[in-house]
């Protein structure tokens, strides 16, 4: 991203750039970046614009050898073709011998570095890989959001609001925006703001239920499957869920007996590190022995819903009835 920014600041562009990643808003903002520091607004003899995995890469390449009209440079933009995942011969010839005026700017999903045209683009341009923030960037990036606005935000209502938006930038955007309009006459946002307008996503749905069933609460935990019901989640998907997040709760206590700390603990299960103490705190009503029983009975039911012999409803809700009862 820095040598992105740095292009912009310089006026010195690649002759192609690879934008790829799962961290969608970074992704389309700098793509927005690019296109907006090459082009001018509605030079449409000068910017093209193509998607989809039918795009002709000779149409491209063709387009790239005209010159542009009265103007700098001819800017491609072209977005999840499969040219980086599949194997394109002809755009990986030609991307280490783009026209000096023209750049083209791929936005894909999904890229295979061992292909030619990723190789291709590597050498002959920039590749930018947008991974999902950590904990430490979204809490600055929220808080310069807030800061503008000329808010605050309390830790524990941080922590709440990035349990439930998830690490998804494009999502924490949205619900941001929510608790901004519903806080405005306040100057503190407090963890009430944000039980009153943020939305879970499905997985702290998931979260919630199993802290339900470790809280040996069936009501609770019966309400957030119906409600994951309603959201038409299958019985098969949210078992999978459940299943998963024993796993994790496994793994924690396990190296927690060891005496790891907390960060080293997210680091090799593989969560976010505000979420180690929820974990925690859920597995004080487990035993091992216990959570080790709940690991093996997600798995019978997982492969006995697989095989037919177990309807995947009642699998769930046996699994619900044995593990949130005292």
């Amino acid at each position: 991203m820095a040598s992105i920014d740095e292009d912009i600041k310089n006026n010195n562009f690649s002759s192609c750039y690879l934008l790829y990643g799962e961290e969608v808003y970074l992704k389309k903002q700098y793509r927005d970046k690019l296109v907006a520091a090459m082009t001018t607004e509605g030079d449409t003899m000068n910017f093209s614009s193509y998607q989809g995995k039918d795009t002709n890469p000779d149409e491209l390449i063709d387009l790239a050898e005209t010159l542009p009209f009265f103007a700098e440079r001819r800017v491609i933009l072209v977005e999840d073709s499969g040219f980086f995942k599949n194997a394109c011969e002809s755009m990986a010839s030609y991307l280490p011998q783009v026209n000096v005026s023209t750049c083209f700017i791929f936005v894909e999903s999904e890229v295979d570095k061992r292909s030619k045209t990723y190789k291709a683009i590597r050498e002959a341009g920039r590749v930018v890989e947008f991974t999902t923030q950590n904990e430490e960037l979204l809490n600055k990036w929220i808080l310069k959001r807030i800061g503008k606005e000329n808010k605050n935000i309390t830790r524990s209502a941080m922590q709440l609001f990035l349990s439930k938006t998830g690490f998804d930038m494009s999502n924490i955007d949205r619900e941001l925006e929510k608790l901004l309009c519903y806080t405005l006459k306040k100057d503190v946002i407090e963890a009430q703001d944000v039980e009153a307008v943020v939305t879970a996503q499905i997985s702290n749905k998931i979260y919630e239920m199993v802290d339900a069933i470790s809280a040996h609460n069936p009501k609770k935990a019966w309400d957030l499957y119906y409600d994951l019901l309603a959201l038409i989640e299958s019985p098969a998907w949210i078992l999978n869920r459940i299943a998963r997040q024993f796993r994790i709760l496994a793994e924690v206590k396990e190296l927690t007996g060891k005496g790891y700390a907390g960060g080293d603990i997210a680091k090799k299960v593989g969560v976010q590190a505000f979420a180690i103490k929820k974990y925690q705190a859920q597995n004080r009503n487990f035993t091992k022995e216990r959570l080790l029983e709940a690991l093996k009975d997600g798995a019978d039911m997982e492969e006995a819903v697989k095989t037919g012999k177990l309807n995947e409803k009642i699998a769930v809700e046996l699994f619900i009835v044995k593990y949130s009862k005292e």
